[in-house]
C-alpha cells in the first residue's frame, strides 16, 4: 500500500476489538449523483431495514459497541453518533439519505446496508500518511462552520484520524473535514471501513469486496486493491 495506515497504541488499548480494512483505488470516475448511485442508496436503506427488522440502529450490537468506545474517548454517542449509525438513522427517516456524488453515494450505501462506518479519502489530497491517535487537543482541524472556513481543535484525547497537514476526521468517524474528501474531480481514493467486536472480521472483509464490487462497476477499468484487515489486538 502506498499510504501508511498508523494505530497509536493508546487506540490499540482502548478499543481492543478494532479492525479496519482499507481499499485502494486509482483511475476511478467521479460525477454528480445519478439515477443508478441514487437507487443504491434506496437499495442499502431496504437492507438496512430488514436487518435491523423494527429496531433503532442503536439497538444493533455493533453500533452498541461504537457507543460504548465513544463514550470511553468522552464522547456523547447520543449527540455525536458514528458516522454508519448517522447515516442509517437519515436512512431510516423521512429526509432519506443525502445524495453527494457518485463515490459518497457507493460508500454510503455500503456503510447503511451492512452497518458498518466507512470513510473516503481523496489519495491526492493526503499529506503524509494516516494515523489514529487520541488528540493532545492542539491539533488543527480545518472546516467550514457558518459558511466560512475555520480551524477547530478536537478535544485532549478524543480519537482522531490525521496526516501531517492535521486532522481529517474528528471523533474517531464522525465528522470528515472538507480537506481530503472525495469531490468530482477525485480520481483516487482510499476507503476506509472500520469494525468492532462483535462484528466478525469477516464481514468487515465482506462489505470492503461489496464496496470494491461497486467501485468497478461505476469506474470500469478502475485499479483497486482491497487489503487485509489490520486488527488493534
Amino acid at each position: 500500500m502506498t499510504l501508511q495506515l498508523t494505530v497509536s497504541d493508546e487506540v490499540r488499548a482502548l478499543a481492543p476489538g478494532f479492525t479496519h480494512v482499507a481499499v485502494e483505488a486509482y483511475e476511478l470516475t467521479n460525477g454528480p449523483s445519478t439515477e443508478a448511485s441514487s437507487a443504491l442508496l434506496d437499495d442499502a436503506a431496504g437492507r438496512l431495514a430488514a436487518r435491523l427488522e423494527g429496531r433503532a440502529p442503536h439497538e444493533d450490537a455493533h453500533m452498541a459497541a461504537w457507543r460504548e468506545v465513544y463514550t470511553a474517548f468522552g464522547s456523547k454517542p447520543s449527540r455525536t453518533r458514528n458516522s454508519a449509525e448517522a447515516l442509517a438513522k437519515r436512512a431510516l427517516s423521512d429526509a432519506g439519505l443525502p445524495r453527494i456524488n457518485v463515490l459518497v453515494d457507493v460508500y454510503n450505501a455500503i456503510s447503511v446496508a451492512r452497518l458498518i462506518p466507512v470513510g473516503g479519502e481523496d489519495l491526492a489530497l493526503i499529506q503524509g500518511g494516516m494515523r489514529l491517535v487520541r488528540a493532545t487537543g492542539q491539533e488543527d482541524f480545518a472546516t467550514v462552520a457558518g459558511g466560512e472556513e475555520t480551524v477547530e481543535h478536537p478535544d485532549a484525547g478524543e480519537v482522531v484520524w490525521c496526516d501531517e497537514a492535521g486532522v481529517t476526521c474528528r471523533r474517531w468517524n464522525w465528522r470528515q473535514g472538507p480537506r481530503t474528501r472525495l469531490t468530482e474531480r477525485t480520481v483516487s481514493g482510499l476507503f476506509l471501513l472500520e469494525s468492532l467486536a462483535p462484528m466478525p472480521v469477516a464481514e468487515a472483509e465482506a462489505a470492503a469486496a461489496e464496496l470494491a464490487e461497486l467501485l468497478e462497476k461505476f469506474s470500469p477499468g478502475a485499479r483497486i486493491t482491497v487489503h487485509a484487515p489490520r486488527s488493534a489486538a
